[in-house]
């Protein structure tokens, strides 16, 4: 095979997978700015707001604010939730608190299970319709986080694509300066003379 035959392939063969880093970057950035913006506009729309910054003054077990909210939850005091990493403070370490002890450290399932069995009681009823909506409020913020999750993934995936693909193309320009200086003559592998 001539050698020049053999750069031109390699040469084109770089240009394509340059070409499908660019589409692929250009996707996964797409992916991940849809990602961000929707997540960000719902809960926008959802109108939540951490606690005031004075709320976290005399944290107390059994009122709003809890002492083991102040490491997650004080960071964004006052602040409306409006990212995935807010979202999963808010479900985890706000929300989860009031459900365990709304529930006596009971979770939906376990106390429905009982409502059924006792459905004259009406405070159990109310108190597992309380953990219906808590429960169902942070499952949906943990959805909102783990998409976040999506579109970070998507982001560095984006950088990498690009990142490649401008090695790449200057690799396929170096393939293509090589073809053009290589003399028609030469052969690849050389023939070995006896």
């Amino acid at each position: 095979m001539k050698r020049r035959t053999l750069d031109l392939i390699m040469t084109a063969v770089g240009a394509l997978l340059t070409v499908a880093l660019l589409v692929a970057g250009s996707l996964a950035l797409w992916g991940a700015t849809f990602t961000n913006s929707s997540e960000r506009t719902q809960l926008a729309q959802q109108g939540i707001y951490f606690p005031p910054k004075s709320a976290f003054e005399h944290p107390m077990v059994g009122t709003e604010i809890t002492p083991s909210m102040i490491p997650s939850v004080s960071q964004y005091a006052g602040q409306q939730l409006l990212t995935g990493a807010q979202a999963q403070v808010y479900a985890n370490d706000f929300i989860a608190v009031h459900l365990k002890e709304i529930g006596g450290g009971k979770t939906y399932a376990q106390l429905s299970a009982e409502s059924q069995a006792d459905p004259s009681n009406t405070a159990l009823h109310d108190q597992v319709e309380t953990l219906f909506r808590g429960t169902t409020l942070r499952g949906l913020l943990l959805e909102a986080y783990a998409f976040s999750i999506f579109g970070t993934i998507g982001m560095i995936s984006a950088i990498a694509c690009f990142i490649l693909a401008f090695f790449m193309a200057i690799l396929t320009v170096l393939g293509f300066i090589h073809y053009r200086r290589t003399p028609d003559e030469v052969e690849f592998p050389k023939p070995h003379s006896a």
